[in-house]
């Protein structure tokens, strides 16, 4: 049995996203990411073998999807899935604050 606290030790600057992840097991991983004002570059995309489910649970964050013509803009609470095969990128994260993000990973392939 494991528990903690989502907003335990959040660091507010970072050279690189931040990924610790909390639980795993059963072709589920579930991980904590921290941005501070990270972004992608326009030509870098992420394409993974499995389903995210993503979570904003603070700062502000857009993501771009290759299949649309406009970044997604989130904030806390906002929520979405991600399939397999679908090409995105972080566009912008809020810099000078930590984003916080939940992200929930499942699929036939997850990485390891």
């Amino acid at each position: 049995m494991s528990s903690g606290n989502l907003f335990a030790d959040v660091p507010l600057e970072l050279a690189e996203e931040q990924f610790r992840e909390l639980v795993a097991g059963d072709g589920v991983s579930i991980e904590r990411i921290v941005s501070t004002g990270q972004s992608m570059a326009p030509d870098e995309w992420l394409e993974q073998d499995w389903t995210e489910w993503v979570v904003l649970l603070r700062g502000a964050a857009r993501l771009r999807f290759e299949s649309e013509s406009a970044d997604r803009v989130l904030g806390p609470g906002d929520w979405l899935e991600i399939p397999p095969g679908c090409r995105h990128r972080v566009a912008w994260t809020s810099p000078g604050e930590a984003t916080v993000w939940l992200a929930v990973h499942f699929g036939a392939t997850l990485r390891s």
